[in-house]
């Protein structure tokens, strides 16, 4: 049975839930997999792995330190195993009619997937842009200060507000996709 890792790293839950949603559908594509928050849990080896997934939150334009000191720490075995990458980011949704979204999704993509690879001499076998979560409830205050011009935004631009004060830009169809595709990838790869 192929094995997969996913490491994470999060800081309002968008990429702890993701993690969750990639992992569930793996799980029903034949893959065993285990799933680690990197803030919680030091992962120790990826030897045991045939695939290592790595995902993290986008806050002010970068990845969150945990799953990047994991790609930092296991940069040498990452290169020899099928990995793939993901990130959580609120850059997918455009939030002004300035802002072109097909432009936005791939500066997004090119900033906070394939320069992360190349700085880490990584050939994923995938790449995930997944939407965000405003969390408003769990922002500092000054933050939320800055994140309160956007909420009007977020309602015209059609966000559903999930639960009072959490605005969720993803798109669970498009992370279910991805995962089931990746899982067959890797499948036929081991074939």
């Amino acid at each position: 049975m192929t094995k997969a890792l996913i490491v994470y790293g999060t800081r309002y839950g968008a990429t702890a839930s993701t993690s969750e949603e990639i992992a569930k559908i793996l799980r029903q594509e034949g893959l065993d997999v285990r799933v680690v928050n990197a803030k919680q849990e030091k992962v120790k080896g990826i030897a045991e792995y045939d695939l290592v997934i790595v995902g993290s939150g986008i806050q002010i334009h970068r990845w969150t330190k945990e799953p990047e000191e994991f790609l930092k720490k296991f940069q040498k075995e990452l290169a020899k195993k099928k990995v793939a990458l993901f990130v959580c980011c609120g850059s997918t949704q455009p939030l002004d009619d300035k802002t072109d979204k097909a432009e936005s999704i791939k500066n997004a993509r090119k900033k906070y997937l394939e320069e992360k690879a190349a700085k880490y001499r990584l050939q994923p076998v995938s790449l995930g842009l997944f939407g965000g979560v405003y969390n408003y409830n769990k922002v500092p205050w000054l933050f939320g200060k800055f994140m309160e011009a956007i909420k009007p935004q977020l309602e015209e631009a059609g966000v559903p507000q999930t639960e009072p004060g959490l605005y969720d830009t993803r798109d669970l169809n498009a992370i279910h996709n991805w995962a089931k595709e990746l899982a067959q990838t890797v499948q036929e790869s081991f074939s």
